[in-house]
């Protein structure tokens, strides 16, 4: 099952002032391409008026934007969505750091220098990830990895059943990173697969202008037990 709003709004470390309905818009957003006023008060069993107010304190203070779309028929709808500003709140850990050594390393060293790095630190989040799997098995292991993930700023939930199942990022905490250095993208599909011991396949990518990274994971079936052999019939 998937980690419940709460659980996803203390994971991505919103500000103290953004708890509560406002903490728990400002995540849906995070976690959506946009959604109507309407919608939000149906995932968070509110009213109408309540969102709508929260909504307008939430402009104020130009966390959320909005489009207005053509959805069937009749007048256009205000689809709701979060602004730069909004999208701050969110962490993004090690960004500045990973960005001034990868500079560095290009003057010195060549991209080539400064994509080993980022290997490096895939490297770290891998051995970390690979202390936590320890002793666990099939489809657990995603959600152990969705933890460790929201812990460094990813914003991941899970869902899946035995044999397979999908991993969401919600936030990219290296985004202005991966936009510079797509191979960072490559090399975390990688340590997903290696990790899990599955066939992982990115099915939606945030720098291809999705509103999250989505991974399709297919667990490796285990070797089936040998059947009992039959006796030999006499000729």
């Amino acid at each position: 099952m998937a980690h419940t709003v709460s659980q996803l709004k203390e994971a991505a470390g919103l500000p103290v002032g953004y708890r509560g309905p406002r903490g728990s818009i400002v995540v849906e957003l995070k976690r959506s391409a946009g959604l109507t006023a309407k919608e939000l008060a149906a995932k968070l069993g509110l009213s109408l008026n309540a969102i709508r107010h929260h909504i307008r304190e939430l402009e104020a203070e130009g966390l959320i934007a909005y489009d207005r779309e053509q959805r069937g028929v009749g007048a256009p709808v205000f689809v709701y969505r979060l602004s730069r500003d909004g999208e701050a709140l969110f962490p993004r850990r090690y960004e500045q750091t990973l960005t001034e050594l990868l500079d560095h390393m290009v003057e010195q060293e060549g991209r080539a220098g400064a994509v080993r790095l980022l290997e490096r630190h895939f490297d770290h989040l891998q051995r970390k990830l690979a202390l936590e799997l320890e002793g666990v098995t099939g489809p657990r292991r995603l959600e152990v990895v969705a933890q460790v993930l929201s812990q460094e700023g990813f914003m991941a939930e899970w869902e899946g059943t035995g044999e397979s199942g999908t991993l969401t990022e919600h936030n990219c905490a290296l985004r202005s990173v991966a936009e510079r250095f797509p191979e960072l993208c490559a090399a975390e599909r990688r340590v997903l697969a290696e990790v899990l011991a599955a066939e992982v396949e990115r099915r939606a990518h945030v720098l291809g202008g999705c509103a999250s990274c989505e991974y399709h994971v297919q667990f490796t079936p285990m070797p089936q037990a040998m059947g009992r052999p039959t006796e030999n019939t006499k000729q």
